[in-house]
């Protein structure tokens, strides 16, 4: 009998089963393998879909064939059809068979019970069993939730649920022979083995957390193997093109050739250029260091941005790295840094796009067979992406994230601006960083002007960063930021607050006096209100006023930003009201600078804005306080703007710019918020958990006590827990400039679904997409103004007439209809 797998579409082979656990066994052995845990991979591989040589499963891919046709996801575990209705679980046979092999085994091997390889050896076949019974929902709970569900109810699963046994006796010999090989008592014992280098140096400083969120971590990480050799073998089914590109290695020694070509053509000016051509050239030496995790500490408008690739591509040349990531921290960077990469590396006839720029995830959660097949999932040389995206990737649950977490190995990842960390998961963040340097080939660099103290946080034993003294790749910082000085910080506050139009009226004196004025808020309402104020003086043309925020798609922003750029070097009058996305690494250069107050960090950023380029001997930034602003649900505005009052008040007189006042600054914030950083979780619904660090380590507020289990981890509460940003937010295509096309052609190309035209135009959406928060979604949908592309998709559109050419997407209808509605 030919056991079907994947269903091909009109007068094409079907994917058998064996076909499919063998290549995917391949896929996830290379992924895996990058740290050395290659017969892992090639097991869970194997298994993954072992029950689908159930009759009952074979039956429903007949059902498909017949009925649904070649579209219909063939991995679905619930059957929705007249003609077959039920579950049909084809994920739980292969964590029973590896279950039930191995830990008779692991029991034999290591007969001391409660010793510490007799836990691992546990372990090892929890893990393997965990990510096969897990990879269509994401990694599950390893104990029971309220509603029964878990690790240990699959594996107590009745046979003709799972089909066990059937399936043994169906399976192609060559893959049972196969699976037998591997696993043996030498694969435990290898295996017990790794998991106690992974443990060794956490279970020595008396760090039991850690030590288990290690474990949890690994876990994460073979099952992001598992996930996408899956996807990417489905994909590869669906059109064998896409394989085109997998396995070429980058020619990095070709990249850094074209990079050392590139700074000859930079021209030194003046004094400004002259540091940053030092500040490269220090990056350059550095990077025949050996891996690790380094700080690029450098002031604002010090050229981070060519320093840091510089050493990221010598650095890949140098270790043999897979790829280079960029993780920054608002999408409205993402297109000028992508773009400054480019223009080093970037020439016709390359074999392949050198850059990804991934935005945002339009491809929804709960995942479409469409969807699966053009997620994306990181493939490339370099990749830029938002912080936002990075954390989903390490904490999310489901697949879709995850996915992505296996091509952190063997790479460098450069953190723009990593003061904008959130503070909840500053020990999350620190201990997978310190896992993926120590465990995974990976190279971490820390770029800002204001380095948070990611190493000097309190409670060590739930995850401080491993910075060691030395690896700040900056031979002499207070130097360098003495060298830089062209802004001083003037404290504006007042008592009772400036007024709108007393704000109003302080930009356009500077505009009248500077010619160019750039004033940051911390509200989007803000920033339209005095956007409008200063449109109503009619004291300014019209070319000269601009609105940023994240309401705006990152084409629109970027068309504005390109505007602002000519109008400043052509000496054009510019006044420019935006929220602080403006201040994290964009690269402008206004006269003045007016801030709303807010963290001391944000102030320095926003002073990164003004005298850039040092045309002028010095420059301020205005930090004034407005009367009426509602910041108290943005705590970390809030907390930052309180916590900067009080340096302002110890440090008078004093350069606010200079690395021991801002280390200062963070020591006050840190030990304020030191309990936030374990992520404190509110509500009920997390296994008596108070925190996701919990959750994601030795679950200790379990309360089902003492189990025969190892891992305790509850990965779906704290997927579901966990969001990247307090307010969840959806993702949808705008119909500005190009996109209005993009949209029409998306939902042209559902009707008659080609994953090879799909996957090109989703990624090209992300350009002409905005992420909402919940409140401005339901508002939107109640105006009827939110369409999908086509039922059940959940990929989104908006109505055009409510998407305004000064402010982006709005609540209200903005602009006329044209029949853009499909």
């Amino acid at each position: 009998m030919d056991y079907i797998a994947h269903p091909a579409k009109t007068g094409a082979e079907h994917q058998s089963v064996k076909t499919h656990l063998t290549e995917v066994g391949q896929l996830a052995a290379t992924y895996a393998g990058k740290i050395g845990h290659d017969e892992a991979g090639i097991l869970i591989g194997l298994l993954h879909d072992f029950g689908k040589y159930s009759k009952a499963f074979q039956d429903y891919m007949l059902l498909i064939i017949r009925e649904l046709g070649a579209d219909y996801d063939p991995d679905l575990d619930e059957v929705e059809s007249k003609s077959l209705k039920g579950k049909i679980d084809h994920s739980s046979a292969g964590a029973q068979w590896l279950f039930n092999k191995l830990v008779p085994i692991a029991r034999k091997l290591y007969a001391d019970n409660g010793s510490l390889e007799q836990k691992l050896a546990i372990a090892v076949v929890q893990i393997l069993a965990l990510c096969v019974a897990s990879h269509h929902s994401g990694l599950i709970d390893n104990l029971p939730s309220e509603n029964g569900a878990g690790f240990q109810a699959r594996l107590k699963k009745a046979d003709e649920q799972t089909h066990l046994q059937e399936c043994i006796q169906s399976a192609d010999a060559e893959v049972i022979s196969k699976a037998e090989s591997i696993a043996t008592a030498a694969f435990i014992n290898d295996m017990v083995n790794k998991l106690k280098s992974i443990i060794s140096k956490e279970l020595t400083n008396g760090s039991d957390i850690v030590a288990a969120f290690n474990l949890g971590f690994y876990t994460k990480f073979l099952f992001s193997c598992l996930i996408d050799a899956d996807r990417v073998n489905s994909a590869d089914f669906e059109n064998p093109d896409y394989s085109q590109y997998r396995h070429l290695k980058p020619d990095w020694a070709l990249a850094c050739q074209r990079m050392e070509t590139f700074v000859t053509t930079l021209q030194v000016r003046n004094a400004v250029d002259d540091i940053r051509r030092q500040i490269s050239d220090n990056c350059l030496k550095r990077a025949v260091d050996a891996q690790g995790i380094y700080s690029l500490t450098v002031p604002t408008g010090g050229g981070k941005t060519y320093s840091s690739l510089r050493f990221a591509l010598h650095h890949a040349k140098k270790h043999q790295l897979d790829r280079i990531f960029y993780i920054i921290p608002y999408t409205s960077i993402i297109e000028q840094n992508a773009e400054a990469i480019r223009n080093v590396l970037h020439r016709e006839g390359d074999s392949r796009p050198w850059v990804l720029e991934h935005h945002s995830n339009l491809e929804p959660e709960q995942q479409t067979w469409h969807s699966k097949l053009v997620c994306e999932n990181w493939d490339a040389p370099i990749v830029l992406t938002t912080m936002v995206q990075f954390l989903e990737t390490l904490l999310s649950g489901g697949t879709r994230g995850v996915r992505r977490l296996h091509q952190l190995a063997n790479s460098v990842i450069v953190f723009d601006e990593i003061q904008t960390l959130p503070i909840n998961c500053i020990h999350l963040f620190n201990n997978s960083l310190n896992f993926l340097a120590a465990n995974c080939k990976t190279t971490v660099v820390l770029c800002t002007a204001t380095q948070p103290l990611l190493h000097q946080v309190q409670n060590e034993n739930k995850g401080r960063l491993h910075l060691p003294a030395g690896n700040e790749l900056m031979p002499d910082v207070a130097d360098l930021f003495e060298q830089l000085k062209r802004v001083e910080i003037l404290d504006k506050t007042k008592t009772l607050g400036w007024s709108l139009e007393e704000i109003t009226a302080l930009a356009l004196e500077q505009l009248r006096l500077k010619q160019s004025c750039l004033i940051i808020v911390n509200t989007k309402n803000w920033a339209q209100a005095l956007f409008k104020s200063a449109q109503q003086t009619r004291q300014v043309d019209s070319d000269a006023l601009v609105h940023l925020s994240t309401a705006q798609c990152p084409a629109h922003r970027k068309l504005l930003l390109t505007k602002v750029r000519q109008r400043l070097d052509a000496g054009l009058p510019v006044l420019c009201f935006s929220t602080q996305l403006i201040e994290a690494g964009v690269d402008v250069d206004f006269a003045s600078v007016i801030r709303f107050q807010a963290g001391l960090d944000s102030l320095a950023q926003a002073a990164g804005r003004c005298n850039r380029n040092g045309r002028h001997p010095t420059a301020q930034v205005y930090v004034v306080n407005p009367d009426k602003e509602t910041i108290d649900l943005l705590l970390d505005i809030k907390v930052g703007r309180d916590t900067s009052k009080r340096i302002f008040n110890e440090f008078k007189r004093q350069d606010f710019l200079k690395p021991e006042v801002m280390q200062q600054y963070f020591q006050y914030y840190f030990f304020d918020r030191s309990k936030e950083m374990n992520y404190p979780l509110k509500g009920t619904a997390t296994n008596g958990a108070n925190d996701l660090l919990n959750l994601l380590s030795v679950n200790a507020r379990n309360p089902y006590g003492n189990t025969p289990l190892t891992l305790h981890h509850a990965f779906m509460t704290a997927g579901k827990a966990f969001k990247a940003i307090d307010a969840p937010t959806q993702t949808l295509v705008v119909p500005y400039g190009d996109g209005k096309t993009l949209i029409a052609d998306l939902c042209a190309v559902n009707k008659k679904f080609d994953a090879a035209t799909f996957n090109p135009l989703l990624r090209r959406s992300q350009k002409y997409s905005v992420n909402l928060f919940p409140n401005v979604w339901e508002k939107l949908q109640q105006q009827k103004a939110i369409y999908e592309i086509a039922e059940g998709e959940a990929i989104y559109y908006l109505d055009e007439r409510f998407y305004s050419e000064d402010f982006g997407v709005c609540t209200e209808p903005c602009a006329e209809q044209h029949n853009l509605v499909l």
